[in-house]
């Protein structure tokens, strides 16, 4: 936990397809061995459905699953020969979990690996973690930030075995902002010149005029960015950018927005205070990260505009993982006490909430993604909390618009919608907890083909 967030930037903007076709065969042989063919019918027999919107459960019913889509859903739906019939026996099926703010490349690692390692290796480590991350029951996962156009391919192409990657590129920062990973001796920066290790891996990239960030912006959309993040404010783990401070002007940031725009697309701003969430509305912006620090005034401006506030229940470990004295520590002192407030005005506004971890540089707490979630008991009711990281999340992901990588409904369990999905062991509604330890998840489906069934020998038909 030491080096937690104290870097943004490793990888490679593409993997080497010979080491992720590695990964395919070592890193995820147990996630295969309980693989179904892609487009093999699977029928969930007596279920008790959560639907990633309402509050309760459904009576017992059936589920049939059909080329990558949920086909039918009632206690008289019968499958065909040759089906896959798994018996939920009364266990709850539910959409597969969305995190809204992570970070595909950057979880394993130091920052300096990040920074100036092996870029083979780091994309090794980071298609071993998309693994983990799926079988953890996260099915999609919306990138902020980092190289992972590459994994994405991989994993869309089925050389490794991952959750579907909605990908914003490199992170996009001003000199001395939040992202800015270089060191004084770097410095002056020539314009147009040598690019700094950390955008030369594709990890951040530095843009001071409304030219530049336009240019920035569009080699995101170039490589298969489906929103554009940008840093308009300070950050926790930055050396060179305090928290309470606003990078970007109205000018660039205004330009970022309409690049995304001509493209179909969004920009979502990490941004602290008010001063930085203000400037970011003004500017056009859809989505907020973070907003921990806002004031009263702000969160009404943020529900009147119908801006999305994309928050995360960061854990203490994570504060306590920066050396104590470091800037990272000061600057985590300063943000923690704000996020139950931030949660409290996001209730009292009705503001439109999605809910991310935002784990950097730590596996252990990786591990804790689902743990993260059920932290989000302090402030709402089970099926809140779930309905969040499910159908919630999905409506955020759909302002993608036409850089959408995965046209169809996610989040939901509904006709129609792409078939991921998750059978549990008990009752989440109940219990939040269940959520916090993959083990209760039986049976972990995506796009339609099982990558864990634990009922294996419960099931019929082909495996």
């Amino acid at each position: 936990m030491t080096h937690a967030l104290t870097s943004m930037f490793c990888g490679k903007s593409r993997p080497l397809l010979p080491y992720a076709f590695l990964i395919g065969l070592l890193g995820t042989q147990a996630a295969q061995a309980q693989n179904s063919a892609p487009g093999t019918e699977v029928l969930f027999e007596n279920v008790l459905v959560f639907d990633g919107v309402g509050s309760e459960l459904s009576p017992p019913t059936n589920v049939l699953v059909q080329d990558g889509k949920i086909v039918s859903i009632s206690p008289d739906v019968d499958a065909d020969d040759g089906a896959i019939v798994i018996d939920g026996a009364g266990r709850t099926l539910m959409p597969g979990l969305i995190d809204a703010h992570w970070h595909t490349m950057l979880i394993r690692g130091t920052p300096t690996q990040g920074i100036m390692g092996d870029v083979g290796y780091n994309n090794l480590a980071a298609a071993d973690e998309a693994t983990d991350t799926l079988m953890r029951g996260f099915t999609t996962v919306r990138d902020v930030g980092g190289p992972a156009f590459g994994l994405k391919q991989a994993i869309d192409e089925g050389i490794v075995v991952g959750p579907r990657i909605y990908p914003s590129g490199a992170f996009i920062t001003i000199t001395s902002g939040h992202g800015d990973f270089r060191q004084l001796s770097e410095l002056p920066r020539t314009i147009g010149g040598h690019l700094a290790r950390m955008e030369q891996v594709g990890g951040a990239m530095v843009a001071d005029s409304p030219d530049e960030v336009r240019m920035r912006v569009r080699e995101q959309l170039m490589q298969g960015a489906s929103q554009i993040k940008l840093t308009a404010g300070g950050g926790v783990s930055s050396p060179f950018s305090p928290v309470d401070v606003s990078t970007f002007t109205l000018e660039e940031l205004r330009a970022a927005v309409e690049a995304a725009d001509n493209w179909g697309t969004y920009v979502t701003a990490h941004a602290f205070t008010s001063r930085a969430i203000r400037r970011s509305i003004e500017a056009g912006v859809k989505v907020i990260e973070h907003g921990f620090m806002m004031d009263e005034p702000t969160a009404q401006l943020i529900a009147e505009k119908g801006i999305w506030l994309s928050l995360q229940p960061l854990p203490e470990a994570l504060r306590l993982g920066f050396p104590e004295g470091s800037v990272q520590r000061e600057g985590a002192d300063a943000v923690f006490p704000s996020i139950p407030r931030a949660y409290e005005l996001a209730k009292k506004y009705n503001i439109k909430t999605a809910w991310g971890t935002d784990v950097l540089f730590s596996q252990a707490l990786a591990q804790q993604q689902g743990a993260i979630l059920a932290s989000l008991g302090r402030w709402y009711t089970p099926a809140e909390a779930l309905a969040m990281a499910t159908g919630t999340n999905a409506e955020m992901l759909a302002l993608s618009g036409e850089r959408n990588p995965y046209p169809g409904k996610l989040g939901v369990v509904e006709p129609n919608a792409l078939a991921d999905l998750l059978l549990v062991d008990g009752n989440p509604l109940d219990d939040l907890e269940l959520v916090a330890n993959p083990d209760n998840f039986v049976v972990i489906m995506k796009d339609g083909v099982i990558y864990k069934n634990t009922l294996a020998n419960e099931t019929n038909g082909p495996t």
